[in-house]
């Protein structure tokens, strides 16, 4: 284990003590100011945490000199870099409000976020920049690179200086656009406490120091990246590595190689890519690993655990999974193999955390306790089943939604805990495991409430199988399927008549597997497969309302 720098390490009580992102920015970039703060992999970008101060110090009189002060909009639309985060403390250190865009948001959508929000000022990687047409540019009264934090279109004329401000803890932080999975993006405000809510979670769970190196692979847009993979490190000293293009998997390897993380988040996808692309094929491979499987499967497990550490570089110490519920059997996998996976649960309404778990003190499935300084309860409780909606309280939570009165109301509980919208049960330890969406169960013929995440995770065991979701099509559960490429081999010469056997083969075999696994109010009807991949949110799950009708499958 590496052992940590006392002369630059911070003690609990000092995090406790911080109150806005202001006192974070002052804190961490005078008590760690020598340590290297941020890099760009394969570049020389990054900062220490002096240099970093001065770079925003910098940028944020600019600002000032163009006519943006406190309580104006800044908006980044970015992938990962190091002068994201340049631009997202030069706005919230000094009174601004930060608005950050997903990086896979389209020049229409981004579009709306910006007039939206109101935003006076965009920082663009030059992909997202090409996205936006001049009329959107024109609007801006700053526009910047991000990869040199030049400005690139300054529409500012000859505006007056304008001040800035230390915020309070309950400043308006952020404005997130989220894309969500059941329609509409919402413009979900967080205020400086609760992002520092977030913050003392993470040092009361797993405290990070100056030696630790995380590895960015996420969008910084995302609340669960922007706190837990970039405020969470800035507050304890730690470095933290970005990459230049998507994380593909031998792209990551090699990053990994020479980066050695010792922590770094992910969403289920991707470690479920790992088990179900690597670990079981070469299990399938080889007649004594398959042996070792059926004989002595936990001593396996940890074999080929410790070998996934070195594939990830040798040092890892915490793997962070969220959000989406990640796949029981793999995660059964992880925990007998003692990978240092970390499940968080949360919302972008919460900043984003409310309940963790390790692979330690977790049963494979549910997501855990409270963090440190929040409340969880279940609202409506089904007596015959236990489960009801979770609601939460705490400093984490968000205060509503910008400019939309009516959708804040309904996301809180008249005594003021916000509705969660997910429903779970609660064990005798006080751990939660999640069942489903309330906007996505359905409700039965005889009444029978039907989860169809539960269905997709049996459907999920079968190896061909990409993508899936179950739907309802007149009364009657449709799974729709997105098969992987390689399920039907159409090097050979097959016929029209013989593919069309092959597909229907396939359909019969998944509704087969799945309902022999579920009970009778659960079985899938029939079939379906997905000519063209889900379209999906940042962090990987399928945008189910846009599959609620028909969609082009085979």
């Amino acid at each position: 284990l590496l052992k940590p720098n006392l002369i630059y390490m911070a003690t609990t009580a000092q995090i406790d003590s911080l109150r806005t992102l202001e006192d974070l920015f002052r804190f961490s970039t005078s008590q760690y100011a020598p340590k290297t703060m941020n890099r760009l992999y394969g570049s020389e970008a990054g900062y220490t945490f002096g240099s970093f101060k001065y770079a925003c110090e910098r940028l944020s009189t600019i600002l000032s000199r163009h006519g943006v002060g406190a309580g104006d909009r800044v908006a980044i639309y970015s992938t990962g870099h190091p002068n994201w985060s340049v631009a997202f403390f030069s706005a919230t250190a000094f009174g601004r409000v930060a608005v950050p865009v997903l990086p896979d948001f389209t020049g229409s959508e981004a579009k709306h976020v910006l007039e939206h929000s109101g935003a006076k000022v965009l920082f663009a990687s030059a992909k997202q920049l090409a996205k936006l047409d001049e009329q959107v540019l024109d609007s801006m009264n700053l526009v910047f690179a991000i990869e040199t934090l030049e400005i690139v279109r300054d529409n500012s004329s000859e505006a007056a200086f304008a001040n800035v401000s230390s915020p309070l803890p309950d400043s308006l932080a952020t404005i997130i656009y989220t894309s969500g999975t059941t329609g509409s993006a919402k413009g979900v405000m967080l205020l400086h406490r609760n992002f520092i809510g977030n913050v003392r979670a993470g040092i009361h769970y797993f405290p990070l120091d100056t030696n630790d190196v995380m590895l960015s692979i996420l969008p910084l847009a995302h609340a669960y990246e922007l706190a837990l993979g970039m405020l969470y490190p800035f507050s304890t000293g730690a470095s933290v590595c970005y990459i230049p293009k998507p994380p593909t998997p031998s792209f990551l390897m090699q990053v990994m190689s020479e980066v050695r993380p010792t922590a770094m988040l992910s969403v289920p996808l991707i470690i479920e890519k790992v088990y179900r692309g690597s670990i079981l094929p070469m299990l399938k491979r080889s007649k004594f690993l398959h042996w070792m499987d059926l004989h002595m499967n936990r001593t396996l497990c940890k074999i080929v655990g410790k070998r996934m550490i070195k594939i990830f570089g040798g040092r890892l110490r915490f793997f962070g999974i969220g959000g989406a519920k990640l796949d029981v059997e793999v995660e059964r996998f992880l925990q007998k193999a003692r990978f240092p996976y970390h499940i968080g649960y949360g919302l972008t309404e919460c900043a984003p955390l409310l309940t963790l778990c390790s692979y330690k003190n977790t049963v494979p499935g549910q997501i855990g306790t409270p963090v440190y300084g929040m409340e969880l309860r279940l609202d409506n409780i089904n007596p015959a089943t236990g489960e009801g909606e979770i609601v939460a309280r705490g400093e984490n939570v968000f205060p509503g939604y910008y400019k939309d009165a009516s959708r804040t109301a309904e996301a809180f509980t008249p005594d003021g805990w916000f509705r969660t919208g997910d429903l779970a049960s609660v064990d005798e330890k006080g751990r939660y495991g999640i069942k489903g969406r309330l906007g996505n169960m359905i409700v039965g013929a005889s009444g029978e409430n039907i989860y169809p995440e539960e269905i997709e995770m049996v459907a999920k065991e079968i190896p061909q199988i990409e993508d899936i979701i179950v739907v309802t099509r007149g009364n009657k559960l449709v799974a729709l399927v997105k098969a992987a490429d390689s399920l039907f081999d159409l090097a050979e010469a097959k016929t029209d008549e013989q593919t069309k056997a092959a597909v229907e083969s396939f359909k019969k075999s998944v509704s087969d597997y799945v309902n022999a696994r579920v009970n009778v109010a659960s079985q899938i009807k029939s079939v379906e497969l997905m000519t063209k991949p889900f379209e999906k949110t940042a962090t990987l799950k399928i945008r189910r309302f846009l599959y609620s009708k028909d969609a082009p499958t085979v």
